[in-house]
């Protein structure tokens, strides 16, 4: 008999239930699950008898690309009742490319990306006093990010606050962000005087920038929240010098909603157990980092199933460590992972940056680009070659800017796709 597969929720909400059968609450929400999306039965038929890991295993994994593939119609009956809801708002929609540049329509019911994000912050106690009270929060972020509300036109300051939340960037890429652009970022900072800053880590280290130079403080902030992307310890460093609050990693994505949270660079994430099951995989047999297949819980339009987020976690004695995409992890010769986590820790003390990419360009070369206010020192391309390993070579090169992909994210780590 099969042993039932790893999960990395709590415990508590998972516990083993008589032989092979799955654990109610699972089971329960699989059969939601299947009577909300006929995409599911589709795919895989259930028996109505209760269902065993044996069976749990046979449900085929869902992946981004399938989405894609099938289009997004494909989880409903009827998709004209959706387009009525969406012209009555009692659904919403988004759209994401994510890191794989390509498309995908997400529907969601009225109020889902509310209670989910109520949810997260619930289970963390930085975020906790959050949830059920007003509060002033400011969001830096990508334009297309999660949630419609995010602006998509220039509005005046005024019509950019939601229920105490300013959306502070109008368009995308920080980078090209003009200083008179900066100039009424950080003025409408300081007027709205939040206790909360959310924003993608890059976007976060490049106000800090902005505010740094203009002299400024905000010193309402009580906490930061880096989501949307990975952050590099060097981005939660210069955010911290500027807004020196604690900083919590919250990881999901549109599609899914919140996964993952924890104090960031503690590798205490723990799973959002009342958003999501997160069922874990061995990932190239090392024991202790796993591929991640996510169920989403409560979750009426669009409910995934087994769904495949392309991330990889390792497990620590405290919680999880996110290590980000599988195509932006590399392999020694050795076999061993090197992460964007691996490179913060190679970088020495003396080195300070505003973000940077570690592109590889052929089997042993590496150009290092960074964004700094000063040039690094030669010690930081010696100290990368060494953990990326016998034979590389690595080249630094100082930039103005370093460009995101099409789809709008950034890469700390980028190996050639194998």
């Amino acid at each position: 008999m099969k042993s039932a597969p790893m999960f990395a929720n709590h415990p508590a909400l998972l516990e083993p239930a008589a032989g092979e059968s799955l654990p109610l609450p699972l089971e329960s929400e699989i059969r939601k699950i299947y009577g909300r999306s006929p995409l599911y039965a589709r795919r895989f038929p259930l028996h109505p008898e209760p269902l065993r890991w044996s069976c749990y295993r046979e449900i085929p994994a869902l992946s981004k690309k399938e989405i894609v593939e099938r289009g997004h119609q494909a989880f409903f009956e009827d998709y004209t009742l959706i387009e009525r809801g969406l012209a009555s708002r009692v659904y919403e929609y988004e759209s994401t490319g994510g890191t794989t540049q390509s498309p995908m329509t997400v529907i969601m019911e009225d109020g889902w990306w509310n209670s989910q994000t109520a949810r997260a912050y619930r289970a963390h106690p930085l975020l906790a006093p959050y949830a059920d009270r007003p509060y002033r929060k400011c969001v830096l972020a990508p334009v297309g990010c999660s949630s419609n509300i995010c602006p998509y036109e220039d509005h005046p300051f005024p019509h950019r606050y939601f229920d105490g939340t300013v959306y502070l960037n109008l368009t995308s890429d920080p980078f090209v962000f003009p200083e008179a652009e900066w100039d009424r970022i950080v003025t409408e900072l300081q007027a709205v005087q939040p206790e909360v800053i959310e924003g993608e880590p890059v976007y976060l280290s490049l106000l800090a920038r902005a505010v740094k130079k203009r002299g400024v403080s905000v010193p309402s902030v009580k906490v930061v929240i880096l989501t949307y992307g990975k952050a590099s310890l060097q981005h939660a460093k210069r955010i911290a010098e500027v807004f020196p609050a604690p900083q919590v990693d919250l990881y999901g994505s549109t599609e899914a909603g919140y996964i993952f949270i924890g104090e960031a660079f503690k590798d205490d994430s723990r799973v959002i157990d009342e958003n999501v099951f997160v069922e874990l995989a061995s990932y190239r047999d090392n024991p202790d980092v796993f591929q991640i297949f996510v169920t989403t819980r409560g979750r009426e339009a669009m409910p995934l199933l087994r769904y495949h987020t392309g991330d990889i976690v390792r497990r620590t004695p405290s919680g999880y460590r996110l290590l980000g995409r599988e195509g932006g992890l590399f392999f020694r010769a050795d076999g061993s992972l090197i992460s964007p986590s691996e490179i913060d820790a190679a970088l020495p003390e003396d080195f300070a940056c505003w973000h940077y990419s570690l592109v590889q360009t052929s089997e042993t070369r590496w150009d290092f680009h960074y964004v700094a206010d000063h040039i690094a020192p030669k010690s930081v391309e010696t100290a990368l070659a060494g953990v990326l390993g016998v034979g590389a070579r690595v080249a630094a090169f100082r930039r103005r800017f370093i460009a995101p992909a099409a789809s709008g994210k950034f890469a700390l780590l980028k190996p050639l796709s194998k």
